[in-house]
């Protein structure tokens, strides 16, 4: 049967579990640590990432979403223990800006869905988070210390998990080789730049982004940021602007 999940490993404690049969390409990031593992991310929630992610740790598992958008909570219904930025907890309560409908469409857009899956029975994720996260806040696994940055822009509570030890940062859809998508009501333009500000000012040694190639170097931080600064400086840093490309990334404004 073809697997629905592909696992890579970044290290001994980090692993990438990718749903490469979707169109959107989403990854996902466990990190375990010596008391608790966390899961960035949880994908589309067509398949069941638990029963990956309990084969990856021995460790009590935590989900933190880099923002509450149906990709990247899917599979939060597995793990009574989730985190989410406190802009966007009303999206789990039924406030999500999307109807269900056009989520599913998205659901099935070229994708390679499993063997007897229904869409029908899809939902979009809803509950209350074990912990509110906000900027500066610290994830503790043992051994292991993941620091929250608040980088609004995609969406108003999107967050990017910054490990300095490791010079690792996890980008989710700010970050990525593709599209960036900065066009509907609920991002912000001007965000977008101050995020891609604040996190060009950090050490970083890998980016690991939410969607698409894992092929991306740090120096695409300066790039971008350097982008929106002249987008803003022609005064174009706004919705309705369009579609820009940069040959390995672009922007739809």
């Amino acid at each position: 049967m073809k697997e629905w999940f592909t696992i890579n490993q970044i290290d001994t404690a980090t692993y990438i579990i990718s749903e490469y049969r979707h169109w959107e390409e989403t990854h996902c990031y466990l990190l375990n640590g010596s008391r608790r593992s966390l899961l960035i991310d949880t994908g589309l929630g067509i398949s069941n990432i638990y029963n990956e992610a309990v084969k990856l740790t021995d460790k009590p598992i935590a989900a933190a979403a880099t923002h509450i958008h149906w990709d990247h909570i899917g599979g939060h219904q597995y793990f009574p223990e989730f985190y989410a930025h406190g802009q966007e907890v009303s999206w789990l309560n039924g406030e999500f800006p999307l109807p269900l409908g056009a989520v599913k469409g998205m659901v099935t857009d070229r994708c390679d869905l499993p063997e007897g899956y229904d869409v029908n029975t899809y939902q979009l994720f809803q509950g209350k988070p074990a912990k509110v996260l906000g900027d500066g806040d610290r994830i503790e696994l043992g051994g292991r210390n993941i620091q929250v940055l608040h980088t609004p822009g995609h969406s108003p509570g999107h967050m990017c998990f910054w490990e300095p030890e490791r010079g690792y940062l996890f980008t989710g859809d700010l970050i990525y080789k593709d599209t960036l998508l900065a066009y509907y009501p609920s991002t912000d333009p001007a965000a977008y730049l101050s995020s891609l500000e604040k996190v060009s000012g950090l050490p970083v040694k890998k980016v690991f982004p939410g969607h698409h190639t894992l092929e991306i170097e740090p120096e695409i931080i300066g790039r971008m940021r350097d982008t929106f600064r002249q987008l803003d400086q022609e005064g174009k840093l706004h919705h309705g602007s369009g579609v820009f490309d940069y040959g390995d990334w672009g922007v739809w404004l």
